[in-house]
């Protein structure tokens, strides 16, 4: 087993026995979080992060907005290139335009194989074009764990607003949050980050299921969790 994988097993373990920790108080679970995309999303989920104790590391193609968010933060904040954020996470938030994702794949080939890399990204085919036709066919979590080789992907955050991804956690529990993956060990490590922040995560299925994390879908919008296993338990 490689350090890398030494350290996600004992830094997982952590963050999987804090999740049930008052959200102030989960600095002992502490995980070092690589953003790639630092957009309306990232930018609110690596607050958050921030804010229940994590080192978070932001990136994008505008390394000035980076570190003007990541000072804001404080000093559980950093930004950097998009390598060097990879590099740095022991989980990966991959939220870009659709677009964008097959250069993160290549671009980032050596540096996300084996990581839990949770997917945020949706497919428009009137901003992505053909890449996101295709991922629509095939289905979106199928499309990005084609696209992120050698990721443990796990697919979430696809289907409510960034504007409530910062504030659910003054209300925890109460705001289900889908989520789609094939990796057991990857599925609890981004469902304990979830929970963290607030959502209360709710595996729906493997990466196949992931075409419904998306907007205008049975399962997009603000949901309990109970309501989005009862309208899941009706999907194929």
């Amino acid at each position: 087993m490689n350090q890398h994988r030494r350290r996600f097993f004992v830094v997982a373990g952590a963050v999987i026995a804090a999740a049930a920790l008052p959200f102030a108080a989960r600095s002992a679970a502490r995980m070092k979080i690589g953003i790639i995309g630092s957009g309306n999303v990232g930018s609110a989920l690596g607050g958050v992060w921030v804010k229940a104790g994590h080192e978070v590391m932001f990136s994008s193609r505008h390394i000035e907005h980076d570190r003007s968010l990541a000072a804001g933060l404080g000093a559980g904040a950093r930004a950097g290139t998009p390598r060097e954020a990879a590099a740095f996470g022991d989980v990966l938030l991959v939220a870009v335009p659709y677009g964008a994702l097959p250069d993160v794949g290549k671009d980032l080939a050596d540096l996300i194989k084996d990581k839990v890399v949770i997917d945020a990204c949706n497919p428009f085919p009137n901003r992505d074009g053909e890449i996101a036709d295709w991922a629509l066919e095939k289905g979106a979590g199928l499309a990005s764990a084609e696209l992120l080789p050698g990721a443990r992907v796990v697919r979430a955050f696809n289907a409510v607003g960034a504007a409530r991804m910062g504030s659910v956690h003054k209300e925890p529990g109460v705001v289900g949050m889908p989520i789609a993956g094939d990796d057991a060990e990857a599925v609890a490590v981004a469902s304990s980050l979830i929970r963290e922040i607030g959502f209360e995560p709710v595996l729906v299925g493997g990466l196949a299921m992931g075409k419904y994390l998306m907007p205008r879908t049975p399962l997009a919008g603000e949901r309990s969790a109970e309501e989005i296993r009862q309208i899941a338990a009706g999907l194929e």
